[in-house]
């Protein structure tokens, strides 16, 4: 058996309880082992959760900076949203780094560099749709021990290739691919240009025994060049030799199951369907879960009639074959960009007196949907409901989606005139002033035609950015918590013609102009009113979800205010409460605690700009401590022990700040 088959997650073992359990049975997923993090998501559960407990309520406050690893050198131009969450294995760190995606392996203990490889890719890395420097590599060992023992590292380059490096030199492995390298442009039962065409991957590889599993992202698709594209193929490789294993068509080709759904032949030419978010594997059960970004056309589906699975769907193929063995669309014909956007937690929880072996999905609209693991099979009811339908011309909208009964929405799902800003009258009063030239609506409300007189847009919770998103949540296998942050934000999603000499599509996303002007931040997306978000706060927050119940334990805002609302001068002797902050934030647990870093900054009462790593109480969700950090999180926290101390390791950055790696442990 080799090293990380014996770090797996063992489906069938129940743990007797004991004292360090506090008399709780414990399940499968047991997540990080050894004080080592060997996986993306700290297990093939994607579960983040380390049982270490070093670092504890008592304590975290008086964390201090080990080591850091500035990135500035790495690439051709500093990077400055470094979502990497590093790998620790042996004492080594190993995580992909910099604007050229280079690999590194660095001392556990000391921060110093050891090895590090770089890919020069030409104008294929230059054009590619997934640049810099990735969300992560994966790590795989032969399981043997001494001048026997084999360990590899594997990463995708931003133009698409699957690097085999041998773990202790960094060099390239020779007999793994070509030298090294499968070009991930190859065998993929499509032509693709192997300069210009888009596909690509920031997420890491997933190796489960000896399978590395590769998804395929594609550039954002509110404006897509045409209905035409690359499609998203999963795909399954020999982690020794890089042969091809397998692969599942995320579109089906004719004949394959689903080809149907898809109207009027659209299947043929239709792209994306990639699965850009991570994966997860129940290597008991040989199955491996597909989290399915949607079709080409972000906002407008004309061009894709019917239903088009596996577009928004979970699907669970087979870990050695790749044959699918049950798929559940969450969002029929996506016009929402609803990709299902982070890993497929499996947990293990009880209800109803019975073990329940589950895959547990966040996603952008803010509801956790949870399936049998097995089947497929809803563990709670998922009923399929009437939906609001639009009047964008040539859409053929889905009449009914699917909506979880349990557990509840952990954030917003929908936008009402109950949901602006309310701190004093007059803000109230703008709000509804702004809001009124807009379309508000329950979840599912679809994207209007803009125009001039109005709607201009439809005021939509989570699109884009989420809800959820990439970094997913965290599991505790001991007390069945599951834990998710989510942003509660609001876009605008309005529908313009598209330029016939840009596009074969009919309808982009746009808003048209008119007389009203409204103030906006983050790109345009997030409508503001005199300068403060258009929704109440919180405007970030974490959610604490009982498994054994289906119910939400706790929610609490999370982030500091941030500096645009507690100064502004329309809020002038207002008391408000600590509102959280929006961005995509990934979250960490422990035996003891339950880890998460703000996103952004904000200055603090000594003049510092800067942000917080916090810490809550798992059970309550109150504060449990807090140290600065010097630049907001952009990627997922992880924790390992070595030389006797607990570290946590995070990833910053923001405007002007290029991303680093910050370790924090305990003083001497």
């Amino acid at each position: 058996m080799s090293a990380f088959s014996c770090k797996r997650v063992a489906a069938s073992v129940l743990f007797i309880f004991t004292a360090l359990f506090g008399g709780t049975v414990a399940f499968a997923q047991t997540g990080a082992k050894n004080g080592e993090w060997t996986t993306y998501g700290g297990d093939l559960a994607n579960s983040r959760y380390s049982p270490l407990s070093q670092i504890d309520a008592g304590n975290f406050n008086k964390l201090q900076l080990a080591w850091r690893f500035n990135t500035a050198s790495l690439g051709p131009v500093p990077e400055t949203n470094l979502e990497a969450t590093p790998l620790m294995v042996g004492g080594v760190i190993y995580t992909v780094a910099g604007s050229r995606r280079d690999v590194v392996a660095l001392d556990a203990i000391t921060g110093e560099l050891l090895w590090m490889h770089t890919e020069r890719e030409g104008p294929r890395g230059e054009k590619a749709p997934r640049t810099l420097s990735g969300r992560g590599l994966a790590y795989w060992s032969n399981g043997k021990q001494g001048a026997a023992k084999e360990e590899r590292i594997l990463y995708v380059t931003p133009g698409y290739r699957l690097i085999a490096l041998d773990a202790k030199t960094g060099i390239a492995v020779s007999t793994f691919g070509t030298k090294g390298t499968v070009d991930l442009k190859l065998e993929d039962d499509q032509v693709i240009d192997l300069v210009t065409g888009e596909v690509g991957l920031h997420a890491a590889p997933t190796v489960a025994g000896d399978t590395v599993i590769i998804g395929a992202a594609h550039l954002a698709g509110g404006s897509p060049k045409s209905k035409t594209n690359v499609k998203g193929y999963v795909r399954g490789y020999d982690v020794k030799t890089g042969k091809r294993l397998w692969i599942f068509h995320t579109i089906p080709k004719p004949g394959e199951f689903g080809y149907k759904t898809w109207e009027n032949d659209s299947a043929d030419y239709t792209g994306n369907t990639g699965v850009w978010a991570q994966i997860s594997v129940d290597e008991q059960l040989g199955l491996v879960y597909l989290p399915v970004e949607l079709p080409t056309g972000d906002y407008y589906g004309g061009n894709r009639p019917g239903d088009g699975l596996f577009g928004e769907s979970i699907v669970a193929v087979d870990l050695k074959t790749g044959a699918r063995k049950w798929h559940y669309q969450l969002v029929h014909h996506g016009i929402w960009d609803w990709d299902i956007p982070c890993a497929p937690m499996l947990v293990d929880f009880t209800l109803d007196g019975k073990t329940v072996k589950a895959v547990a999905q966040p996603t952008k609209q803010n509801y956790l949907y949870v399936f049998d693991r097995a089947t497929g099979q809803p563990i709670w009811p998922i009923e399929e409901r009437p939906v609001p339908q639009g009047d964008v011309p040539g859409e053929k909208y889905s009449k009914t989606q699917p909506f979880p009964t349990k557990p509840p929405a952990y954030g917003r799902t929908g936008t009402s005139v109950d949901e602006l800003t309310d701190f004093t009258p007059q803000l109230r009063a703008d709000a509804i002033k702004v809001a009124s030239h807009y379309k508000m609506g329950p979840l599912f409300t679809p994207p209007v035609l803009s125009r001039a007189e109005g709607p201009l847009a439809t005021l939509t919770a989570g699109c884009c950015q989420g809800g959820s998103n990439w970094p997913g949540g965290s599991y505790d296998p001991q007390t069945h918590m599951l834990y998710v942050f989510t942003q509660n934000v609001v876009n605008p999603l309005g529908i313009v013609p598209a330029d016939p000499a840009k596009s074969d599509f009919r309808y982009f996303s746009g808003v048209v102009p008119s007389d009203f002007t409204p103030t906006t931040e983050a790109g345009g997306r997030n409508i503001t009113v005199d300068g403060l978000p258009l929704l109440k706060p919180p405007y970030g927050s974490i959610a604490a979800i009982n498994m054994d119940k289906g119910e939400i334990a706790w929610i609490v805002p999370h982030g500091e205010t941030p500096d645009n609302v507690r100064n502004n001068p329309m809020l002038k002797g207002v008391n408000v409460p600590r509102t959280g902050r929006s961005g995509i934030v990934g979250v960490l647990t422990t035996s003891t605690l339950l880890i998460a870093g703000e996103r952004g900054t904000f200055t603090d009462e000594k003049g510092r700009a800067g942000a917080l790593l916090r810490a809550y109480d798992k059970a309550t969700g109150k504060d449990a401590g807090a140290v600065y950090m010097p630049m907001g999180q952009t990627g997922a926290p992880m924790t390992y022990m070595a030389g006797g101390k607990q570290y946590i390791v995070i990833a910053v950055g923001g405007p002007n700040y290029p991303g680093e790696f910050l370790a924090y442990r305990l003083p001497d």
